[in-house]
């Protein structure tokens, strides 16, 4: 008995490990976002059975998450030095996985995602691709690097949305706001990040932005592109449907006002590490906002399927 008890405790630690690896949770997120995003924002349709039972829509997110789940294992393939220093108990965890065995998970999944990909079309299955690649790059290269790090880093977060976009071609003007809005948060917690994570980057020699221009300046460009989110913010204020997802652009401003007064006194990992936080909470809460964007919406949805 007391050797089954130690397999099993082994195979639960080898799974917590995998998770760690490939970020389960943020997936987990990235799966509700997509699907919250293409009935409340994409798709035109009248009830919400056509998207759910979508299976084109299906494959295109099952690829995102393979895709997704092979740029978190390249990642920390990588950057298995900086996060003994940045992440110490996650590096260990992480661990458990032997770094060929993560190699082996990064090919197959690519290869899986490239084959959802294809069952929805070639376009899809090169986009797939040209992605996964680009996530390679962006661990092996371009991340040492201070403003295209950023910005690479930024893009390939918001890309899987773009996917759906272009899947349902819904080109309003009020999605291109939203995305702008949604591309300045990311890249605020970018850097951020990179605050909290200077010392690893300093370690393995990468240039990010606070390492290359220092905090100071880091702490200003943030600032700058705080006081930029309410440029989209106070459009999307204009705009009738997004109905009561304007009291979480409320919440979010006033956050955003909290980050940028408590980012000057911040100096420490833990404080960045707060700021940081709060930005995972604040996105996580703005992708079940979506269910506010129509308050009758939904509910429309479900009662006109049976009509």
């Amino acid at each position: 008995m007391s050797l089954i008890s130690s397999n099993k405790n082994k195979l639960a630690i080898k799974f917590l490990s995998l998770f760690s690896v490939v970020r389960g949770y943020n997936i987990l997120i990235l799966v509700t976002a997509q699907y919250l995003a293409a009935i409340f924002i994409f798709s035109e349709e009248k009830t919400i059975f056509p998207v759910l039972f979508d299976w084109h829509l299906l494959y295109l997110v099952l690829a995102t998450v393979s895709v997704v789940a092979s740029g978190y294992i390249i990642n920390n393939f990588y950057d298995v030095k900086a996060d003994r220093i940045n992440r110490p108990l996650k590096s260990g965890l992480d661990a458990q996985i032997r770094q060929e065995t993560k190699l082996s998970l990064y090919f197959l999944l690519n290869f899986i995602g490239f084959c959802f990909g294809w069952l929805v079309s070639w376009r899809a299955a090169i986009f797939f691709a040209t992605y996964t690649f680009g996530i390679w790059l962006y661990s092996h290269k371009l991340k040492r690097f201070p403003l295209i790090g950023l910005i690479s880093a930024t893009i390939l977060t918001i890309l899987p949305f773009f996917v759906i976009f272009i899947h349902y071609k819904n080109f309003s003007q009020i999605i291109f706001i939203h995305a702008v809005f949604l591309f300045l948060i990311i890249m605020v917690r970018e850097l951020i990040k990179d605050l909290e994570n200077i010392k690893g980057a300093v370690v393995n020699n990468y240039k990010t932005f606070p390492v290359a221009y220092g905090e100071k300046k880091t702490k200003r460009f943030i600032t700058f592109l705080i006081t930029l989110t309410f440029i989209p913010t106070i459009i999307l204020f204009s705009y009738n449907g997004i109905a009561y997802m304007k009291y979480y652009f409320y919440f979010a401003c006033a956050i955003l006002i909290f980050i940028g007064f408590y980012l000057f006194k911040a100096n420490s990992r833990k404080q960045y590490q707060l700021l940081h936080n709060i930005l995972k909470v604040l996105l996580l809460i703005g992708v079940f906002s979506l269910l506010l964007i129509d308050k009758s919406l939904l509910l429309d949805k479900i009662i006109s399927q049976f009509n």
